[in-house]
């Protein structure tokens, strides 16, 4: 009897990475003339969210297109942002949260599971905490069901990563 393989389906991101990449938002910040002597800023808060402080909301958004490119340059994915409502600071400032997407939730996971099962692939999948576990006799089984979740990633609106392959 052939054994099983299996691999997990997650939703995370590098931390560090993250660091690193608001750093150098702070840094571009300080440097780039249209942002220079603006009361503008960044803060990382832990891995739950980042907060952009800033005087209008055009800075705003040319401080988020700076973080977009840093995320992405760092292997970030930017769906791990969830923009929530833009709100007023002090002295006519305005304040923008992004919570950090990590971890499947239960309304996620079940679309996943749901959709490998329509697929009819022969594969088992369950849901273990905040991560999905795929498993199938066949090695090209699991190939196929991470090339279909691949293909349709953007209706899932969050990035996913493929893990302990085995």
């Amino acid at each position: 009897m052939a054994k099983d393989s299996s691999f997990d389906i997650v939703s995370e991101f590098d931390k560090q990475e993250l660091v690193n990449a608001v750093d150098q938002v702070k840094r571009d910040i300080t440097s780039r003339f249209d942002l220079k002597n603006s009361k503008s800023d960044v803060v990382l808060d832990g891995e739950k969210s980042i907060t952009i402080t800033t005087e209008d909301d055009m800075k705003l958004r040319n401080i988020y297109d700076i973080l977009q490119s840093k995320l992405v340059k760092r292997g970030l994915s930017i769906k791990i942002l969830d923009p929530q409502k833009m709100e007023d600071a002090l002295g006519g400032a305005v304040r923008q949260v992004y919570l950090l997407r990590k971890g499947l939730t239960q309304e996620l996971a079940k679309k996943i599971v749901g959709d490998i099962k329509d697929s009819k692939i022969k594969v088992q999948a369950s849901i273990q905490g905040d991560q999905v576990r795929v498993s199938g006799k066949s090695r090209d089984d699991l190939q196929e069901v991470i090339a279909m979740l691949r293909k349709n990633e953007d209706k899932y609106d969050y990035p996913l990563q493929f893990q302990n392959y085995r």
